[in-house]
């Protein structure tokens, strides 16, 4: 198998400046899943356990000169961790800036799957390599990656992704996320999990309950993507607990208890600067979705190039 293309001044800031820093807070192991047209960055596809990530980019949003070949239909994947593999790239990015006086294109970013042999090994390990090409030298750096994965393993990712592509019936934007963040902020010293309500209605509620206390938010009448529905002209003088038992036994919205600290964790996702965010939850409450979107810069249009959701696994069955 083979792989090896150069990163794009586009590619390098979103990998260093945006989506690198946000996978990092997500955990400190990722597949890299790179197909014909894509690249893929996973987190925990391949287990149960934790939140699921998913970051995708067509291959011209990051790379040049793009090339790859495996027996498995041109598909290969790997696991690293993700905190050397930013190092790398920042480390490279500042090589290239003092290179920065070289013509181009003598100081691109290439990077490319090798083989090599270690120090005081007897085998060869796979790595990720980094060469950064100046005037007179160049510099390589090395990213210790997984054996990659057999055609068994690649096959059974995905599958795992293309199942994980399933969106939620009904989604809710929540525009300002340091709001979200500061609530939960509040949150995590009050107990471990937390109950997410999402309506058709437009209706986000959030609930943490201990023996104690009791506390909560309701964003309301948020833009709703899916399936929608008018809310009862009564549900304006309830509470916001109410108002949400009603939705849900009504069938106009489904509830589920999720980590305080995975959704938490989901947040940390801003770093990669997304425009707005959607949650829903999907058939059966088999998880909570949180969908990220992307501007094309100066504009309203939804960049297709790139996307990131997560997935937060369900505590409890819920109600629908």
């Amino acid at each position: 198998m083979k792989f090896k293309a150069f990163l794009t001044d586009n590619g390098v800031s979103l990998l260093d400046r945006r989506f690198l820093p946000a996978l990092e807070k997500m955990g400190k192991i990722c597949h890299l899943f790179l197909t014909r047209d894509h690249a893929f960055f996973l987190h925990n596809l391949l287990s149960t356990d934790g939140i699921q990530s998913i970051a995708q980019f067509r291959k011209q949003a990051l790379f040049d000169d793009y090339r790859i070949s495996s027996q498995n239909e041109d598909r290969i994947a790997f696991a690293f961790d993700i905190s050397l593999l930013l190092r790398a790239v920042r480390s490279s990015v500042s090589i290239c800036s003092e290179f920065g006086a070289a013509p181009a294109p003598a100081n691109r970013l290439q990077i490319k799957l090798v083989k090599k042999l270690p120090p005081n090994c007897t085998q060869p390990m796979p790595f990720l390599t980094f060469e950064t090409k100046g005037y007179k030298s160049a510099v390589i750096q090395d990213v210790p990656i997984s054996k990659p994965l057999s055609r068994a393993q690649v096959l059974e990712l995905q599958a795992t992704l293309d199942a994980a592509q399933d969106l939620p019936r009904t989604l809710v934007q929540v525009p300002d996320l340091n709001r979200l963040q500061n609530f939960v902020d509040r949150m995590k010293h009050v107990g471990d999990l937390l109950n997410v309500t999402i309506s058709k209605y437009g209706n986000l509620h959030l609930q943490i309950s201990t023996t104690l206390i009791t506390l909560g938010a309701e964003f309301r009448k948020l833009l709703v993507v899916g399936d929608k529905a008018q809310a009862p002209s009564e549900d304006r003088d309830l509470s916001a607990q109410t108002r949400s038992e009603r939705a849900i036994a009504m069938g106009d919205a489904q509830s589920v208890q999720v980590s305080v600290r995975h959704f938490s964790k989901s947040l940390q996702c801003h770093l990669a600067k997304p425009d707005c965010a959607f949650y829903g939850i999907a058939p059966q409450g088999a998880c909570l979705t949180v969908i990220f979107q992307f501007f094309v810069p100066g504009t309203r249009l939804t960049d297709k190039s790139i996307s990131l959701h997560c997935r937060l696994p369900v505590l409890d069955p819920g109600s629908s």
